[in-house]
């Protein structure tokens, strides 16, 4: 090898692994997948479309469509844990900390389900926002989820908390 002159690459490798310090392993790319987009953002309709509903065509079944989102949200919160749950266990020996960690979101949805007739749908509905910023906030400082998953959680997140919010809104 010369000094300074990179080794030459095999047919279809990749540019980045000629790089200094760059690997395939390195989180570079940070687009996401417009398939993985796409059905996030369609994932938003339940979150954003059902206060609008409440709010126009269904005014007197606000209450039914706010119990709609709520059921929504915790479904979700139940996704997003089974996702970080199934991302921990290919490993040898997973980490018991995620493992028991990415639990908590299916319990915390399905208490806040339990406990809406008591505590209200705005107060329902809020607790499920909150749970879905905590899990937000643990998926950006979480390594080895792809360079482009934290842009797309806040995105998604953004959009599900504004719609929870706007359902807690039309329940109040």
């Amino acid at each position: 090898l010369c000094r300074g002159v990179p080794p030459r690459q095999a047919p279809g490798a990749s540019q980045r692994e000629g790089l200094p310090g760059l690997s395939m392993a390195d989180p570079v790319d940070k687009r996401i997948p417009p398939l993985v987009l796409a059905y996030g953002l369609a994932g938003l309709i339940p979150f954003l479309g059902l206060p609008l509903l409440g709010w126009g065509l269904m005014p007197s079944a606000a209450g039914q469509v706010c119990w709609w989102q709520a059921l929504y949200g915790a479904l979700i919160l139940s996704f997003l844990g089974g996702a970080r749950w199934g991302q921990a266990v290919p490993a040898e020996f997973p980490s018991p900390f995620t493992v028991s960690i990415a639990m908590l979101p299916s319990i915390a949805g399905w208490i806040l389900l339990m406990t809406a007739s008591d505590l209200g749908l705005p107060v329902t509905l809020a607790g499920l926002a909150g749970a879905l910023l905590l899990h937000f906030i643990w998926d950006v400082a979480s390594p080895g989820l792809p360079a482009w998953y934290p842009r797309l959680r806040g995105l998604l997140t953004a959009g599900a908390v504004a719609g929870l919010v706007a359902g807690a809104l039309l329940a109040g």
